[in-house]
């Protein structure tokens, strides 16, 4: 049984359309099941012509109303439409005026033995749902509490289940993502969209949050995804950011403006503060190198050397930028001018060389456009171009591409992240749950860039799946861990390697095959936690992520076999050139003829030694 609690402005208008014929659903026998005052009493009569006449009902609602009109009480209205779970049986009359007697009396509008709470009725026009309605003014002049009405609604809505046998439904422990309104599924239906913008967003925040080591990382990530992005200033401290909201290019409002979404309206971990706890230094952030192999970590470095290159204007910037980074930036001077920086080698905290001793890279061991002077040349030349065109954008190379045996790297360090992530999740769920609170929150960052990288939509969706698996309860962020802090760091250099355009390489099949062993570890973990709605979150991921792993097994396989038919029909050799122009091979010994018009042996006719060449006595 679910509870949705609304406002409004008049209680008249909410009871004609209630008593009325319905918009998407019809409405049958519209009567009322309980009231602040006898049902049968505050039943609106009929007219001469059928109608109802609400003149009397909307008039006792709204009197207590007229001491408390003012600023803030522009929506008096308290609409809770409660409906029962699809399968579950009919309720009576009288089962639903309890059921909206528990909400009245659990919410704190109207206790039970008390004559003074606010004015209410229950209107049941379908067999499945009731709607109450509520001005918000106790009768003694007072106005009521209505603080976390919501959970209220939810708990009294779970007392009933128990109550009266029905389907057990989660709890609003905030632990679920905002759904889309009506208003935007039906939007996202006539304009032929895949889904609600709101899905679309809340996807693409959480891939750009598990990608990001910073904030501004954050919102550069999702102007490139091509999110439009509105920052919330601080009226106190100008300059100072303080929220965020995104929208769509393609999500306008009637009036031409963007519909804009905050953090908040799209999940209870995705506001500002939170991602900030997410990002915050921490002992173990100075370890993003560690367990990464030499091919992971230069690519890593590559990209992250060239990120900044690309965005400085200047050396001084270029080096801030790294440092600011989290790379670890060792300067070469030059001998003969002390002072002179004439290189630069850069390494990641925690990759050393199993001594303790950190792992350097020059800038040239990462690519040769990464030398020293060749970025001073770059940035010479950028500054001379936008003296001669002040705006122009500067001209140079992209960012670098990571080679196979890189990506490579990049993937089997992900899949053993993802296999030791899981192994101390399903220890904690044995003797520690709270523990594990934090790695299987990370799993998320590593599911939605996994499904990034492999461009896999079944993997998009066990991430979407898998969100409500990941978060806390009541939005709480959990203590950071080095297992979870270890997942985020592999889920990050994941997000570097991009998509994946060819077809799916075996080690990502390896990676997706652990992930399911991640989420079924989740799974175990809140059923030990008697999560009931989160298990049934990871449940559903860990399924969608086994049609993947079936799914990129049969590729690899089908690839492999046209790779060896391709083989088998490709002559390699000479003597596979041999075979086709010779199909029918001689018999040992035989030699071949030297011309085209010497006779062949007969057939069954053994050839005889061959003749002396040397001259005769």
């Amino acid at each position: 049984m679910i509870g949705k609690v609304l406002r409004g402005t008049r209680a008249d208008r909410l009871l004609y359309y209630l008593y009325g014929p319905g918009k998407a659903n019809e409405h049958t026998d519209p009567h009322l099941v309980a009231g602040f005052d006898d049902p049968a009493e505050l039943e609106p009569p009929r007219k001469a012509d059928g109608s109802r006449d609400f003149r009397r009902l909307a008039g006792l609602l709204a009197q207590p109303l007229a001491a408390l009109y003012g600023p803030g009480y522009d929506k008096p209205v308290w609409h809770c439409a409660v409906r029962a779970a699809p399968g579950d049986r009919i309720l009576s009359d009288a089962e639903w005026g309890e059921v909206a007697a528990e909400i009245m009396d659990r919410t704190g509008l109207a206790p039970r033995g008390d004559d003074a709470g606010v004015r209410w009725v229950a209107v049941r026009h379908a067999d499945d749902h009731v709607h109450i309605v509520a001005t918000l003014a106790r009768q003694d002049g007072a106005r009521p509490r209505i603080w976390n009405d919501f959970y209220r609604v939810r708990e009294a809505c779970l007392d009933v289940e128990e109550r009266f046998g029905l389907r057990i439904t989660p709890p609003a422990d905030r632990t679920a993502a905002k759904r889309p309104t009506r208003a935007e599924t039906e939007q996202a239906t006539r304009r032929g969209w895949a889904e609600p913008p709101r899905v679309a967003l809340r996807r693409q925040v959480c891939t750009a949050a598990a990608g990001a080591r910073t904030e501004a990382e954050f919102f550069t990530a999702l102007t490139e995804a091509g999110v439009l992005v509105r920052r919330r200033y601080s009226t106190l401290r100008p300059g100072e950011v303080t929220g965020y909201a995104v929208g769509l290019p393609r999500h306008t409002a009637r009036g031409g403006g963007t519909v804009w979404y905050g953090g908040a309206k799209l999940a209870a971990d995705l506001t500002l503060p939170k991602l900030r706890r997410r990002w915050a230094g921490t002992p173990a952030d100075h370890r993003l190198g560690h367990g990464l192999s030499a091919p992971a970590a230069r690519a890593v470095l590559r990209n992250a050397v060239a990120g900044a290159a690309e965005r400085a204007r200047s050396e001084p910037e270029f080096f801030a930028r790294l440092r600011d980074g989290g790379i670890r930036v060792r300067l070469r001077f030059s001998e003969v001018h002390p002072g002179q920086v004439t290189g630069y080698a850069v390494g990641l905290p925690g990759h050393d060389d199993g001594l303790g001793r950190p792992l350097w890279h020059s800038g040239g061991r990462l690519s040769g456009e990464l030398t020293l002077p060749q970025l001073r040349h770059r940035w010479t030349a950028d500054g001379s171009a936008g003296a001669e065109h002040p705006g122009a954008a500067p001209q140079h190379s992209g960012p670098f591409r990571f080679t196979a045996p890189e990506r490579d790297a990049i993937f089997e360090h992900a899949a053993q992240q993802a296999a030791m992530a899981a192994e101390h999740i399903r220890r904690c769920a044995e003797h520690d749950p709270a523990d594990a609170a934090d790695a299987a929150w990370a799993a998320a960052d590593a599911l939605h860039t996994a499904a990034r990288a492999t461009g896999s939509r079944v993997l998009r969706r066990a991430a979407d799946s898998y969100d409500r698996a990941a978060r806390a309860p009541y939005g709480r962020i959990p203590a950071r861990t080095c297992d979870g802090d270890r997942l985020r760091t592999a889920a990050r250099a994941l997000a570097l390697t991009g998509t994946i355009t060819a077809d799916t390489p075996l080690i990502a099949v390896a990676l997706i095959a652990n992930l399911v062993a991640l989420a079924a570890a989740v799974a175990q973990l809140r059923q030990s936690q008697e999560h009931a709605a989160q298990a049934a979150a990871a449940r559903v991921a860990a399924e969608h992520l086994h049609a993947a792993t079936v799914r990129a097994r049969s590729r690899v396989t089908s690839s492999f076999d046209q790779a060896s038919a391709q083989r088998r029909d490709r002559p390699a050799t000479a003597a596979d050139l041999a075979q086709r122009d010779f199909p029918f091979a001689p018999h040992p010994g035989q030699p071949l003829a030297a011309h085209h018009g010497q006779a062949r042996p007969a057939p069954g006719r053994r050839p005889g030694p061959p003749g002396r060449t040397g001259p005769r006595r």
